[in-house]
């Protein structure tokens, strides 16, 4: 059996569908034998009534003995308008550079039609007024297709555009449509390229997802990457009762890296050696240790719990107290901003810790030593008797 494609124009003329970019229509062949026709909103066989764009197309069947025996007329309906997004912030749209812009929709288009695509809108920019922020863009359009762009910037260090590809699609038709220095975009149909569907109630759900490539660097004794994790989650919700339309679009990112700095315990110790290498270390049951003054002490601080090589424990106020509570008056500075403190006739002596220590963290400690002393009153010149 052959089968013929007609379509009525604006004036109500039929027409055999064929291949017009003129008239925008472009008739295929799927994998499946199936004919598909696309065809332009602003094409020579659409026209608008009542909020929608509509086609009305006629499929003809003929056996081989030239009979007709299928007939069947369809109206194709699209809405004129898609769910609006929001419009992005002023600082998502000031990042981009005239230069690194990709349009969003072509001019002329007004301030309201651009930000309801969630892109970006400038009026003094003739050639690109209407342009893609520095964010994640997605759309879910009428006829059934995928939108997704993507900025370089929605990672950090920023993502190489070239490493961003969809998890499971790899033909002709995944890959980038355009791509510039700045954003890359991806334009495909709801039924290729790895899509999923399932039902949920009413609704149709289609999900795609997009990933970066890392480059790894191995060796003998380790991997590392200096290259952003990206995977990116795209959910279109099409309404599956009367008309196919586009009801909502969702996107979903890995969850940020945890913070350079954040709040969190922190244990300290110090403690002190028995000797200056460091060897051993004073007991709990050894305490009070009686020194005579002048004689050196071998101060150690380190941290605790903490297997992180990149930690440096830096020292910058040290003092002694007559006790255990660091408030007590009278006190005698140790290190001041880091640094012994000129004022002592008998300075502490900073001892460096490196790889020749044998430690694991060697920057997770520091040992200085101190020449033993005694407080003083102040008013009565007299020592001052109880720990230090």
């Amino acid at each position: 059996m052959s089968y013929e494609l007609t379509a009525w124009d604006t004036v109500g003329r039929s027409h055999t569908l064929q291949n017009d970019s003129t008239c925008g229509v472009w008739v295929s062949q799927t994998p499946d034998g199936s004919r598909k026709v696309d065809a332009s909103y602003d094409g020579c066989y659409i026209y608008k009534w009542n909020g929608n764009y509509l086609m009305v197309v006629r499929i003809e069947g003929t056996d081989a003995g030239g009979h007709r025996a299928l007939h069947e007329e369809k109206v194709l309906r699209c809405p004129t308008t898609q769910p609006a997004l929001d419009a992005p912030s002023p600082s998502v749209c000031a990042a981009i550079q005239s230069q690194d812009r990709l349009s969003c929709v072509p001019p002329p288009i007004t301030q309201g039609d651009c930000e309801e695509r969630g892109c970006c809108y400038n009026p003094t920019d003739r050639l690109k007024p209407c342009y893609y922020g520095n964010t994640v863009t997605a759309q879910c359009t009428p006829d059934g297709q995928f939108s997704i762009v993507i900025s370089r910037d929605v990672t950090l260090p920023p993502l190489i555009l070239d490493s961003v590809h969809l998890a499971s699609g790899s033909s002709a038709g995944c890959v980038p449509m355009v791509k510039n220095n700045a954003f890359v975009l991806f334009q495909f149909p709801l039924s290729a390229c790895g899509t999923t569907f399932q039902m949920d109630g009413a609704m149709g759900v289609y999900e795609n997802e997009l990933v970066a490539d890392q480059d790894v660097r191995t060796w003998s004794l380790g991997s590392i990457t200096r290259d952003s994790t990206f995977r990116l989650h795209v959910r279109c919700s099409y309404s599956a009762s009367g008309n196919f339309l586009p009801v909502s679009i969702q996107v979903f990112t890995l969850p940020p890296p945890p913070a350079v700095s954040q709040p969190g315990p922190f244990t300290l110790e110090l403690r002190i050696a028995t000797e200056q290498g460091y060897g051993s270390y004073y007991a709990d049951r050894d305490y009070p240790v009686v020194k005579v003054l002048r004689d050196p002490i071998y101060v150690e601080v380190r941290m605790l719990q903490r297997t992180d090589p990149n930690l440096v424990l830096v020292l910058h106020q040290c003092w002694a107290t007559p006790s255990a509570n660091p408030q007590q008056q009278p006190q005698w500075p140790i290190l001041v901003d880091g640094c012994p403190y000129t004022g002592d006739n008998y300075q502490t002596q900073l001892v460096p810790v490196g790889a020749a220590t044998g430690l694991q963290f060697p920057s997770h400690y520091q040992r200085f030593i101190i020449s033993t002393f005694t407080f003083m009153d102040s008013a009565s010149q007299q020592t001052v008797t109880g720990p230090v």
